[in-house]
């Protein structure tokens, strides 16, 4: 079974026992969280009912992504900027859709 799930502004297709990389959220590695803004569900060709329906997750680390480097320009103004960024993210393992478990 698969769900698609909205997390972070962005959407990820999940199945149980799927490893995915979103944005932070509050936890400590180890505990678990569910995901409750699903927008579709099926299995196969097959599509099912959403409502009520969770994905339970286990939240495996807590992490920071490559660092990207901001440089500014204006030529002829004498003017540089640079800046670097690290974005923070969550790197979950699906557990369960629904009631259905991971097969591991």
């Amino acid at each position: 079974m698969f769900a698609i799930v909205r997390t972070g502004g962005k959407q990820y297709r999940v199945a149980a026992g799927d490893k995915i990389v979103v944005e932070k959220l509050d936890g400590e590695a180890g505990s678990s969280i569910t995901l409750g803004d699903i927008l579709l569900a099926g299995e196969g060709s097959e599509l099912k009912s959403v409502e009520g329906l969770t994905v339970s997750a286990e939240i495996i680390a807590q992490a920071k992504a490559e660092k990207v480097i901001v440089f500014k320009k204006r030529r002829r103004h004498n003017y540089r900027r640079k800046n670097g960024h690290r974005q923070q993210h969550t790197i979950l393992k699906i557990t369960a859709i629904g009631g259905e478990s991971a097969q591991a």
